[in-house]
Order: structure tokens, then C-alpha cells, then sequence
């Protein structure tokens, strides 16, 4: 059996069974990628470089390689005069080794000759035909990487988990690296459930609302990097939910609900969660979204959203869109956090944790005191702000972090 019809627990327990769910889910879940098509995914694996890096002695300065003893005591007064025997290009193989007393002129990347263990600088020499006089001593290895100095074959290159940003994708295809395994882009299944809905396109009758939720939350999962279907509205039907359900998991690997969480006497969607697979959370300190529901069927999850749409995408925003982004590889918009001054006090529910949708004025955070059934509260809402437990108050003229539902 799983948890307790529900059974209460902190925000942060429910944050850290999700964590462990999503691992535990998304660790199964990979594909392979051309390098070209993979910035923004999620590895799945560590990759190892295939190679030294750099593969070769290189000189990392236009200048001569020579033997570094030859060049001890040399000074602007008395430069030390070697032959210069080849010149080696980026590019290029040299041909003829150094020995005490020649040179090579060589251009930054180009491969060290064989002899040579030091490069000086070219500002540090001057030239008269054949031979080029060396004004600064040089010191072994001086000017030169060596063959796997930046990373041996071998050794993991990036690490499993890491999201492929430009800088990683240049690293790999130094490496020669032309294919990765990255995680699966979540795909997610969502259903709508109450005998009250009806969707947008249809005639409103007594007694019946239309689904918001469905798609306001394929907007976010979508935003968040998913790929999403929709299964329509299902009605407080057990046998329906349970069919609903079954489809959702043969398409996706985590279907969302919104309805059917609570302890009344039509929500059935935790009976047919205990019947499919377990319950591993129901009920969370929160507010709005207490009667949120989790469960697993066949290493599959299944998050049950609450009906109200401020509740559902609160909960959502909260709780599952930033493990979601975590495997996408779609980060939260930079500037998506800003810290405000609250407009006027607000009074939270102490002993949850409570989120209350704000609108932004200039540089104030003003709460909209509606409940969450109140579609223009989301309307009119710029973001939110999350109040901790253990504050009742908090002040007019506090700072409070507003999450943003859009830059501005």
C-alpha cells in the first residue's frame, strides 16, 4: 500500500520523493543524438575523450623551438645565436628534428618537433637569414602543451546529467566526439476530470465550466521542453478515469490530471491509482494545493493536480515544472526570479507553506487576494511568491522573491 488517503507532508518531503521518482523514471529514458542536434539536451552518460587533448605537443606561441639549454644566459646584451633549420605552420608535420645549436620556426597549434623542449616567443628573437638570435633565456616545456595536458584519452570529458550548452558541444567535437546519448524530452499525457467540464469549444450549459486547466498546463509542459498529448475531459467515473489513465501511460511517460484529488465523495482518482499501482503521496502542507496526488504505475508516474486552475498551475510551476526543465534542458527564462518590495501586508497560513499570485508595480509585488478558483486572479497575475511555513506575516515593504510567469 502507499500513503495514506491524505496522508500530510511537507513541501520539502514531497519535493524530495518527486526528486527520487524522477531519477528513478527518467534514468531509463535516452536516445541518441547527432552532436549538431544536441545543445540544450541533457546527457545521460558520462563521455569519455576518445583522444589526448591536445594530440600532439603543440606550441602555444608564434616563436622558434629550440633546446632550452641552448638558450641559458641570453639577454638583449648578449642574445644566443641559433640556425633555423624548417619553418612548421599550424597544420603542418615537421620534418627535421631540433639539435643543440638549430631552431624551428613555429606558429601557435602547430606540432613541437622532435629535439625541441621549449618555444620562445617570437617578440623575444630577431632575424638575419639563416639565423635568429634568442633575447630571452627559455625554461623546459616553456610555451608548449603537451600531448593530453588538457584532458588524457580516457577521462571523462562531461559528466552524465550536464546540460549540453555551447561551450560543452565545442569541448566534445574537439575530442572528435559526433554522437551522444541524451536524456528523453519528458513526454507527458493530460487529462481533465469532472463531470462539471466541458471544453472551450463547446456550448456553455447550467452547471458546467469550461477546461482551462488541460491546456494551461500543455502550455507550461510545452514551455518546459515536453512533448505533450491530451486526453480530453474524462468524467468522476472510476471506470472511465481508470481507462483514461491506462491510454495516458501506453502514450506517455507521465500523465498529468487536474480534479479528482480531494476526499470527496465523487474523486475516485486515488482508488484508481491504489488499484493500478501505488500511492506515494497524497496530501502536501501547502496552500493552495493540499489534495495534490502522486503515484506510480508500472515505473510510470501520475500527478494529480487539484480542479482550481490557480491551485493546478501553482502546484505545477511549484512542484513537477522544475524537474521537468531538469531533464528537458530548457532552464527557467533568465530574469524569471525578482526580488520586489510587497505592496501591502499579507497574512499566510501559518504551519504550510503558502503561495500567493502577485502583480508587479514598478518595483512592488502586489498581492491579489482571490481564491483559487478565480480565473481572473491568474489573468491578472505577473507571478507568485512562496511564503514559508513558519511566517503568519509578512510586512508592507518586505522583500519577497517573485517568480515570474513571463519576463518583464
Amino acid at each position: 500500500m502507499g500513503v495514506e488517503f491524505l496522508d500530510i507532508i511537507d513541501l520539502d518531503d514531497a519535493r524530495g520523493i518527486m526528486a527520487d521518482l524522477f531519477r528513478e523514471l527518467y534514468s531509463r529514458c535516452s536516445e541518441t543524438v547527432n552532436i549538431d542536434d544536441a545543445v540544450g539536451r541533457v546527457l545521460a552518460e558520462d563521455v569519455e575523450s576518445p583522444i589526448d587533448l591536445p594530440p600532439f605537443d603543440r606550441a602555444s606561441r608564434d616563436g622558434y623551438a629550440v633546446v632550452a639549454s641552448d638558450t641559458f644566459g641570453a639577454g638583449d646584451e648578449k642574445p644566443v645565436r641559433l640556425r633555423c633549420i624548417e619553418t612548421v605552420e599550424a597544420g603542418s608535420l615537421p620534418s627535421r628534428r631540433v639539435e643543440s645549436g638549430s631552431c624551428t620556426r613555429i606558429s601557435t597549434g602547430a606540432p613541437v618537433p622532435e629535439g625541441a623542449d621549449a618555444v620562445v616567443m617570437v617578440e623575444y628573437t630577431e632575424v638575419s637569414g639563416e639565423d635568429v638570435y634568442i633575447h630571452r633565456p627559455a625554461y623546459p616545456s616553456q610555451h608548449i602543451a603537451a600531448a593530453g595536458s588538457d584532458i588524457g584519452a580516457g577521462s571523462v570529458l562531461v559528466g552524465g546529467g550536464k546540460v549540453l550548452s555551447p561551450d560543452k558541444i565545442a569541448a566534445l567535437s574537439a575530442a572528435g566526439v559526433t554522437s551522444v546519448r541524451v536524456v528523453s524530452r519528458p513526454s507527458v499525457h493530460v487529462i481533465s476530470t469532472g463531470n462539471e467540464l466541458i471544453e472551450p469549444s463547446g456550448r456553455l450549459e447550467p452547471a458546467k465550466i469550461f477546461d482551462s486547466n488541460s491546456l494551461g498546463i500543455s502550455a507550461a509542459l510545452r514551455d518546459a521542453g515536453c512533448s505533450v498529448s491530451r486526453g480530453g475531459i474524462v468524467r468522476d467515473d472510476y471506470d472511465e478515469l481508470r481507462r483514461g489513465l491506462i491510454e495516458g501511460l501506453g502514450k506517455a511517460d507521465l500523465v498529468i490530471t487536474s480534479g479528482g484529488t480531494s476526499a470527496g465523495a465523487g474523486d475516485v482518482l486515488a482508488d484508481v491509482l491504489e488499484d493500478l499501482g501505488e500511492v506515494v503521496i497524497h496530501g502536501i502542507s501547502m496552500k493552495p494545493g493540499k489534495p495534490t496526488i502522486v503515484g506510480v504505475v508500472d515505473g510510470k508516474m501520475v500527478v494529480g493536480l487539484p480542479g482550481f486552475p490557480v491551485a493546478a498551475l501553482l502546484v505545477f510551476r511549484s512542484l513537477v515544472e522544475p524537474f521537468l526543465r531538469e531533464l528537458s534542458g530548457i532552464k527557467a527564462p533568465e530574469g524569471s526570479v525578482k526580488t520586489l518590495k510587497l505592496a501591502e501586508r499579507f497574512h499566510s497560513s501559518r504551519g504550510r507553506v503558502q503561495y500567493a499570485l502577485v502583480r508587479v508595480d514598478g518595483q512592488y509585488a502586489r498581492p491579489i487576494f482571490k481564491d483559487s478558483g478565480a480565473i481572473a486572479a491568474l489573468a491578472g497575475a505577473d507571478g507568485y511568491i512562496e511564503v514559508p511555513k513558519n511566517v503568519e506575516i509578512l510586512n508592507e515593504g518586505e522583500e519577497v522573491e517573485v517568480v515570474l510567469f513571463e519576463n518583464r
